[in-house]
């Protein structure tokens, strides 16, 4: 038509924006089309939206179990090639070493725990009291006693699960069993010795709660037939992850007689898997979003289809073929970005509210999810990290405008001609 100018062909102009949003606005006739749109909208918001949850919740579990095995157990632990009886020297040249916070001299042994009402096994950790008040992932979770004057009260803390197995409560008394007892001509005779119950702890990790018991360090190496030595010393460092500088800085000022293992010689198998599995389900999740964005593509493919018409007139009218693939490339783009924004607005509520989801879900279908006896954790984590976050989003992103080119690539080579012959 003579005279008439054509529309802007200026890189995503303004008309570009609004023949795309249109095109995503089907009428009655193309509602077909607007399903498979929809259907890839909500295959994006759920796949994005369940990465962000599954990750941040495996986050979560990872770092649940790290600071509370950590919390109990030192970042070092510090061994004797013989009897361990210089412990209390060797403790206070650790705790000359820079970034080394606490040195504990600690009593281990196994014993039968048990009352009239019941009995389990326990692991015995002798500890002074200062010492255990040191350790906060204890002292701040005492619910029922006190741990002020443990050493003189000669009782013994336990974790709440034990506590239920036993049927006890602060000031009820506990008999100890243990083979390592006094030795006599016939042999070592088990010792067997009643403790009342100071304090009651629950560290928030079900092994943990149900296995551990602690005693005052004096009355440990006497019970475990040990009066001038400790089983270990155990180090607690002011961050964790120095621990490979600072070994062989603990091993040197602890002297020839001493060796060291560390939190991650102990743990290996155990984080490794973890992290195997995280980026396991990381791979599969992603999938999720993949087929998604493969929905774009064929939800396109029919827009193309349908649109051959308005495509032809388009190109008739000026539009160039950079043009034409845009006004495609910001409708598939549109369905993945608002899908990805979506799926992480999702994913960011879940992961807020995700322990008051699990008590619903339980109550809703009567059943115990996530049972503390098989993950150790008496409530379901999850810690969102922002660089994972964001590279969730950003491949979403990607994923979803690489799946917009082919299409918009097909629909601007499309020949005018061909596309009205038959009109």
């Amino acid at each position: 038509m003579e005279g008439a100018s054509a529309p802007s062909t200026r890189a995503f102009a303004p008309f570009e924006w609004l023949v795309a949003l249109r095109y995503l606005r089907a009428r009655r006739k193309e509602g077909f089309i607007s399903v498979i749109a929809g259907f890839s909208f909500i295959g994006i918001m759920l796949g994005v939206a369940t990465l962000i949850i599954v990750m941040a919740v495996m986050n979560g579990f990872r770092q649940e179990l790290f600071d509370k095995m950590l919390g109990l157990n030192g970042h070092v632990v510090v061994h004797s090639v013989g009897q361990f009886t210089d412990y209390d020297e060797v403790a206070e040249r650790v705790r000359g070493v820079p970034d080394v916070k606490y040195a504990l001299p600690l009593v281990e042994g196994q014993v039968l725990a048990s009352t009239p009402l019941g009995s389990t096994g326990a692991l015995v950790r002798g500890l002074r009291e200062q010492d255990l008040k040191n350790l906060r992932a204890i002292s701040r979770k005492v619910h029922f006693g006190t741990l002020n004057g443990f050493d003189k009260i000669r009782g013994i803390a336990i974790g709440s699960r034990m506590a239920n197995t036993l049927n006890v409560k602060v000031g009820d008394s506990v008999s100890i069993l243990t083979p390592r007892g006094a030795s006599t001509p016939l042999g070592t005779a088990p010792r067997i010795k009643r403790y009342p119950v100071a304090a009651i702890f629950e560290l928030g990790m079900s092994e943990y709660d149900a296995s551990i018991m602690f005693m005052p360090l004096n009355e440990a190496q006497n019970y475990f037939n040990q009066p001038d030595s400790v089983t270990v010393l155990e180090v607690v460092l002011k961050s964790p992850d120095e621990v490979a500088d600072l070994a062989p800085k603990i091993l040197e000022a602890g002297g020839p007689s001493i060796y060291v293992t560390d939190w991650r010689q102990r743990n290996a198998t155990f984080f490794s898997a973890l992290q195997v599995e995280r980026n396991v389900m990381f791979l599969i999740l992603t999938l999720i979003v993949l087929v998604a964005a493969l929905n774009i593509i064929s939800g396109l493919k029919m827009l193309v289809k349908d649109k051959a018409r308005d495509i032809a007139i388009l190109r008739t009218m000026g539009q160039t073929r950079g043009s034409v693939m845009r006004i495609f490339l910001i409708a598939g783009a549109t369905i993945g970005v608002t899908g990805t924004l979506a799926g992480l607005a999702l994913g960011v509520l879940v992961c807020l509210n995700i322990d008051h989801i699990r008590w619903f879900m339980s109550w809703l279908t009567d059943t115990e999810l996530f049972p503390a006896e098989l993950y150790y954790l008496s409530e379901l984590p999850a810690k969102m990290d922002v660089r994972e976050t964001v590279s969730v989003v950003i491949m979403a992103l990607t994923l979803s405008v690489l799946a917009s080119v082919y299409p918009a690539w097909r629909a601007s080579r499309l020949d005018p001609v061909e596309a009205l012959r038959y009109e």
